[in-house]
């Protein structure tokens, strides 16, 4: 069984205090008992990883691990403002969300340029999030199922049977930070996609892979996302800045 799996991606945001706070409220609220079977991550910007290494660490219940928002395709080397997965690696982290839609839109990233950030991040031992998704205009083409396979067929071709350690969000871009949510359904069917292409490759790695969904997830529709056969959890983010939202949800 593919266990569930809940990310909290803080995006710009976060300070010394309010991370305090909040891995805290989580920690205590992670010890009244968490749902069978379900891994918990915390993605902050770069400055606050050792702080919430540190946090997380003396947290006596040990649900919570720690992830980062990007890596560098880059081992080392003449790359600033670059961070590489041994750096990650060093402070804990133990995911690395990579090729965000906004990195995509924002940073030109390309899926060459994503699948290498993945291989990295498998080279160091930390597991990659890898996003995919379509844009309101390419859904409303009626290009949506191209789009996402043209992204997971760059990552097969890149990853191969490494892609069994990796894990997939689909977010579509038209549902991030905009207060829209696909239906449960219709998330589903896009999961559903994206699990039947990796079976074409290899349906050991098909069974294998954590497929999540990104997308203005809240404690509201995470049940029925969540209850969904091929949907493994949520890459959360304006939600996951509230810790007891972001509790409501781990516990849907």
């Amino acid at each position: 069984m593919r266990p569930l799996i809940v990310i909290a991606n803080w995006k710009l945001n976060g300070n010394l205090k309010s991370n305090q706070d909040w891995v805290q409220v989580v920690c205590r609220g992670m010890e009244k008992g968490m749902p069978a079977g379900r891994k918990y991550v915390v993605c902050p910007p770069f400055p606050y990883l050792a702080q919430c290494a540190d946090l997380i660490q003396n947290c006596s219940a040990a649900f919570l691990s720690l992830g980062a928002q990007d890596v560098s395709r880059h081992e080392t080397g003449a790359f600033t403002g670059e961070v590489s997965a041994a750096m990650l690696k060093e402070f804990a982290c133990a995911y690395v969300i990579v090729g965000h839609s906004e990195r995509r839109q924002m940073h030109g990233e390309s899926d060459g340029l994503i699948a290498e950030k993945a291989l990295q991040a498998l080279d160091h031992g930390v597991t990659p999030v890898i996003c995919v998704g379509e844009t309101a205009d390419e859904r409303n083409s009626g290009r949506e199922v191209e789009i996402v396979r043209s992204q997971v067929a760059k990552l097969v071709s890149v990853l191969q049977d490494r892609l069994a350690d990796c894990l997939i969000a689909y977010e579509p871009v038209w549902a991030i930070g905009t207060g829209k949510v696909a239906s449960a359904q219709v998330a589903q069917d896009m999961h559903r996609v994206i699990r039947l292409q990796l079976a074409e490759f290899d349906e050991d790695v098909a069974s294998h892979v954590g497929i999540l969904y990104g997308g203005s997830v809240k404690p509201d529709n995470a049940v029925e996302l969540f209850a969904m056969p091929d949907i493994d959890g949520g890459l959360i983010g304006g939600a996951s800045l509230d810790p007891q939202e972001f509790l409501a949800i781990c516990q849907a």
